[in-house]
């Protein structure tokens, strides 16, 4: 079993001994998508941390835009209950790029490439998203890209 795994499983009975309810919640809603996913496919099968991660930064996006839905709503009381979710999932991802790591990864895979022009976008993504690998969400470097290529 992986270690990322075994922690959330381990924090999950914390949770549930502590009696915290958003946490116990979040972590058997994680779970279950972990399980989910180790079984979908030709034939089941172990996650690695790395997968355990996409499917954490997937739910983490999920819970962030439902926060963001129910707040235009005018449905605070489930906004805050998303964003608590939200908060949950956020201490087991790695810790995000800031505005300039980005820059910096996104012009170093440009000079990589030699790409110009936003026709190279795809060939430039290809470079930086391995190096991002959950640090930062998919429209953030897209965007990113898009500003750097048409600068």
């Amino acid at each position: 079993m992986s270690a990322l795994k075994e922690k959330l499983e381990a924090d999950l009975s914390a949770a549930m001994k502590a009696r915290d309810e958003v946490r116990t919640r979040t972590l058997r809603m994680v779970l279950t998508s972990v399980r989910t996913e180790e079984v979908s496919g030709d034939k089941a099968r172990e996650l690695t941390d790395d997968e355990i991660t996409k499917v954490l930064t997937r739910e983490a996006k999920k819970r962030r835009e439902a926060a963001d839905a129910f707040a235009k709503a005018g449905r605070t009381e489930q906004a805050e209950a998303e964003r608590a979710e939200h908060e949950v999932l956020t201490g087991y991802l790695p810790a995000q790029l800031t505005d300039e790591e980005l820059t910096a990864l996104v012009a170093a895979a440009i000079a990589e490439t030699g790409a110009s022009g936003p026709r190279a976008m795809g060939q430039v993504m290809k470079v930086v998203n391995p190096k991002v690998a959950g640090r930062a969400e998919g429209s953030r470097v897209a965007a990113e890209v898009k500003r750097q290529l048409t600068a």
